[in-house]
């Protein structure tokens, strides 16, 4: 989720002024196609490669428990006896090092999974993961012959949906190094100060290190250039042999259990890119009819301001977008703002935020999805903050979007809460929707 200063200030380029209400019938177009996508384009910039199409989807998928990736601060996340597909997720994601532009080791994490569900994978030249997969069955599956506008969709239920979730986290870079070898940083993402201090933060290669800060003469006074790292160096030399100006340090916490509470860093959100993967596990394993062409898409650099998905979106082209992420719960003691959103009380269908106010469609078809499946869901209206839909939703001449969000305690925080009954909800309600038709514009 980002916060109001990481949110793009300006149209994406392609974009259309005209109201997307009035053009759904025009804008949801035809159905999808089974071939490979050609906009994804031919080669990959890493030297990646696309997940070969029938070997991708005749392979078994891993389990939870297969070799873990390395974290944040270079452990191994060793996963409880017993924890779930989806929470061997998130906790593999969460202790993952990934700040924005740097989300090399969660993008491999998640490759090395969702391979096996997709029936083409790229990475573009942002460093987005794009996963596709093409219909199973229904009137949907037959060929797209028109562009995202073009018509011609009368008579087919199934459509090209994007649906996002992004993999970078907040952090510091550091911006000078002195001969004693603090570390100066700047923040990276929203981040509090008065949340810093104190916390243990983790370079790329495990350096560890403590945000400290000078003498202040008042608590008023805390800034950001007060602040600096200390990694125990023992001079400037020492520390500029394990740090450089330009490296990038997140928050170095692990996963911890509270009940049916999940408290991490760096839910916002991997949260979303575990649902997503759920999700594709589960409709890989389904025998219920897909009638869209599904993108999944692991978008890069929301933190600051809604990048990957804004061209991962001018690629595909899809028909409507849906991007999960985290939501700020308001059942904490004196919110500075009262939402209407509670952990454990199900996930929150966005209806504004300071990105987007969500299409009416998109909208529909999640509360109409979860109403015929009993799924439990809140209604979210957010005077702050921002998700990918409010990127995607600008794309080419618009795109219907909205918002599945996973309620939130503590955002942008070493201590972020969820709920893992409100994960399993969203992953139901996602494949829930992805398995009906959208609903008449």
């Amino acid at each position: 989720m980002a916060t109001p200063s990481e949110q793009p200030d300006r149209p994406t380029r392609g974009s259309a002024g005209a109201g997307a209400d009035a053009g759904a019938g025009a804008a949801l177009g035809p159905g999808p196609t089974d071939a490979p996508d050609p906009r994804l384009g031919g080669s990959d910039p890493r030297g990646l490669g696309a997940a070969p199409g029938a070997g991708a989807a005749d392979a078994t998928p891993p389990s939870a428990s297969s070799t873990p990736a390395p974290t944040s601060a270079g452990r191994e996340s060793r996963a409880p006896a017993g924890e779930s597909r989806l929470i061997g997720f998130l906790r593999e994601l969460t202790e993952t090092y990934g700040p924005p532009g740097r989300e090399d080791a969660v993008r491999e994490a998640i490759r090395a999974r969702v391979e096996a569900w997709a029936d083409e994978v790229r990475v573009d030249a942002l460093g987005n993961l794009i996963a596709r997969r093409s219909p199973r069955g229904g009137a949907g599956a037959g060929a797209r012959t028109g562009g995202a506008g073009g018509g011609g969709g009368a008579g087919r239920s199934g459509h090209r949906v994007m649906v996002a979730a992004h993999m970078d986290e907040i952090a510091l870079i550091a911006t000078h190094i002195d001969d004693r070898g603090f570390i100066r940083v700047e923040p990276v993402g929203g981040q509090d100060p008065l949340v810093l201090v104190g916390q243990r933060v983790a370079f790329a290669g495990g350096v560890v290190g403590v945000v400290a800060c000078e003498r202040l003469d008042s608590p008023r006074d805390l800034k950001m250039g007060k602040l600096y790292v200390d990694i125990g160096a023992p001079s400037g030399d020492a520390a500029r042999q394990r740090v450089r100006v330009g490296d990038m340090a997140v928050f170095h916490r692990p996963l911890e259990r509270a009940g049916s509470r999940l408290v991490a860093k760096a839910l916002d959100d991997r949260s979303g890119c575990a649902v997503l993967m759920e999700a594709m596990a589960r409709l890989k394993e389904s025998p219920h009819e897909v009638p869209h062409e599904v993108f999944f898409v692991f978008t890069v650099q929301e933190e600051v301001g809604l990048r990957g998905a804004r061209t991962a979106a001018f690629a595909v082209e899809p028909d409507v977008a849906v991007a999960v992420d985290v939501t700020v719960a308001g059942d904490t003691p004196e919110p500075e703002h009262r939402l209407a959103v509670e952990l454990g009380k199900g996930p929150a269908i966005t209806v504004k935020d300071n990105s987007q106010i969500v299409h009416p469609l998109v909208r529909r078809w999640m509360e109409t999805t979860a109403q015929a499946e009993g799924i439990p869901y809140q209604l979210e209206v957010r005077p702050f903050g921002g998700t990918d839909a409010g990127a995607m939703q600008l794309v080419r001449a618009g795109v219907p979007a909205g918002t599945l969000s996973i309620p939130i305690r503590h955002v942008h925080t070493p201590g972020e809460m969820v709920d893992a009954d409100d994960l399993e909800h969203a992953v139901r309600l996602l494949v829930a929707m992805l398995q009906r038709p959208l609903p008449a514009a």
